[in-house]
C-alpha cells in the first residue's frame, strides 16, 4: 500500500475489510444506543420529577454536571475498577454522560409550558396525570428530543474511546491506525464511520424533533 494515496489506501483498506468495519460498525452503535436509551428511561422521569419539585432541580442537574466534568478516560477506569473490561463498563460512562442534556432539557422543556393551558386544564377537570401526559409531555417533547440527540453525538465519541477498555467498537480500527506505520488511512477507515453514524443520527433525531414539535 506504500505506493498508494491516501484515498486508494483508504479504499484498499475497506475492500480488504470490509466486514470487520462493519461489525465494528454496529457494536459501536448498540454500545451508544443502549447508554442513551437507558439514560433516556432514568433522565426524563427524574427531569419531569424536578421541573415539579424545583429545589431539587439545582442539586440534580448540579449532581450531574460533575460527573460531566470528569474526563471521560478516568470515568472509564473508575467503573472498570468495578465492572471490569468490556461493554458493561462503556454502556455505564455513555449512561452517566448522558443524563445531564436528557434531564436538562427534559426539565427546560417541562417549565416552558404556558401555565395558562395547565389551568385550563385543571379548569377542564383533569388530573395531574392526565395533565402530564396530555399536556406537559407532549408540548415539551421536542426540546427532550433535543437533549436526546445531544446525548447520543456525546455517546458516540465516548464509545470511540471504549476501546482502551476492551469493548470494541470503531476506536479499535483508529487505535490500530495510531500504532501502525503510516496509519493515516486506517486512522480515515475508523474516524469517518464514526462522523458518519454521528450526523446520521443526529440528522435522524432533528427530524423527529420537528415533527413532535407543536409549534412547527
Amino acid at each position: 500500500m506504500a505506493h498508494m494515496n491516501l484515498w486508494e489506501q483508504l479504499i484498499y483498506y475497506y475492500a480488504h475489510n470490509g466486514s470487520y468495519v462493519l461489525a465494528q460498525f454496529n457494536r459501536h452503535f448498540l454500545i451508544s444506543v443502549y447508554g442513551v436509551l437507558i439514560a433516556a428511561i432514568v433522565g426524563i422521569p427524574i427531569g419531569i420529577y424536578i421541573a415539579h419539585h424545583s429545589k431539587l432541580s439545582g442539586v440534580v442537574i448540579g449532581i450531574a454536571n460533575v460527573i460531566q466534568t470528569i474526563p471521560s478516560l478516568a470515568m472509564l477506569s473508575i467503573i472498570m475498577i468495578g465492572l471490569g473490561l468490556g461493554v458493561n463498563t462503556v454502556i455505564v460512562t455513555v449512561f452517566l454522560y448522558s443524563l445531564l442534556p436528557i434531564i436538562k432539557n427534559t426539565d427546560t422543556g417541562m417549565r416552558n409550558v404556558d401555565p395558562s393551558l395547565l389551568d385550563a386544564g385543571t379548569g377542564m377537570g383533569m388530573t395531574k396525570t392526565q395533565l402530564l401526559r396530555l399536556v406537559e409531555i407532549p408540548l415539551s417533547l421536542s426540546v427532550i428530543m433535543a437533549g436526546l440527540r445531544n446525548a447520543v453525538v456525546l455517546a458516540i465519541g465516548i464509545t470511540a474511546i471504549g476501546t482502551f477498555v476492551g469493548a470494541g467498537g470503531l476506536g479499535d480500527i483508529i487505535i490500530r491506525g495510531t500504532n501502525a506505520t503510516n496509519g493515516s488511512a486506517i486512522i480515515l477507515a475508523g474516524a469517518l464511520p464514526t462522523a458518519l453514524m454521528a450526523i446520521i443520527l443526529d440528522a435522524v433525531l432533528g427530524w423527529v424533533e420537528k415533527k413532535v414539535d407543536p409549534t412547527a
